[in-house]
């Protein structure tokens, strides 16, 4: 079965020239079929102060009204998404930027109103999987922006670990597959302020412990969820890493 890596990148390192040029330069040197899923929070969340739009989060996930709809659908589909093409394209990788609206490729319900109103946030319903592969069998790597759609003609923000870890565990019927979810940590860390101290296996009691404790907390959380939910799936490996890491396989193994 061939291998298939799927790498979520987000945080500074998408955000930055150098550090989003030193991810490109690792990207297009990962042997066999890869795709790329990235966010660009920070990027939405400083476009949006600049047009005088408060910005809410909840356990890292973004509140997302009409206005802020139109923020993230300009960063993450246009600005970040671009950048990264234009990156490999210049590295002579033939990639080409979606959405989950392009292809139909990911169709998802938004979110209903519990405890918390997210807006015009979407949980993600279908993957069309068949449209992807079409893709990485033609050699050209998909650069996913995390926006979904509903069918309807209604754009989503979708959290970009959930839809790599979708993926993910769709494709692992026709593929050898891994995820990294690459930031600028080296892992998951014990302690914030120490960039060594890396957690380098984490199963699900010792999440539930670690974020109970509050050593894991905000933006980690749903990456982490995600994660374990491809590992119990059939996902092969997945690695929550840097990008000098990229290659090694250190950095924080899901058990």
């Amino acid at each position: 079965m061939d291998r298939l890596t799927i790498i979520k990148v987000g945080g500074k390192v998408v955000e930055e020239p150098e550090s989003l040029n030193a991810l490109l330069d690792k990207f297009i040197k990962i042997s066999g079929y890869k795709i790329l899923v990235h966010g660009g929070g920070r990027a939405a969340t400083d476009m949006a102060t600049r047009l005088g739009l408060e910005t809410q989060m909840v356990e890292g996930r973004r509140i997302t009204d009409a206005a802020m709809l139109e923020v993230v659908t300009m960063v993450y589909g246009g600005l970040v998404n671009k950048k990264i093409v234009a990156g490999l394209q210049a590295r002579g990788c033939n990639a080409i930027g979606l959405t989950g609206a392009d292809l139909d490729l990911i169709r998802a319900v938004k979110r209903p109103v519990g405890d918390i109103d997210y807006g015009f946030v979407g949980d993600i319903d279908d993957i069309n999987s068949r449209e992807l592969r079409v893709l990485i069998n033609e050699n050209v790597v998909p650069v996913l922006a995390p926006l979904t759609h509903d069918g309807k003609g209604n754009l989503l923000n979708t959290n970009a670990d959930t839809i790599a870890s979708r993926i993910a565990t769709e494709l692992c019927n026709y593929f050898g597959t891994y995820l990294f979810y690459c930031f600028e940590k080296k892992g998951v860390l014990l302690n914030p302020e120490d960039e060594n101290s890396v957690i380098f296996e984490l199963n699900v009691q010792l999440f539930n412990q670690y974020k109970e404790e509050g050593i894991i907390s905000e933006g980690m959380i749903p990456k982490l969820e995600t994660g374990f939910r491809a590992k119990r799936n059939g996902v092969k490996e997945v690695l929550i890493t840097n990008v000098e890491n990229i290659a090694t396989g250190r950095g924080t193994r899901l058990l």
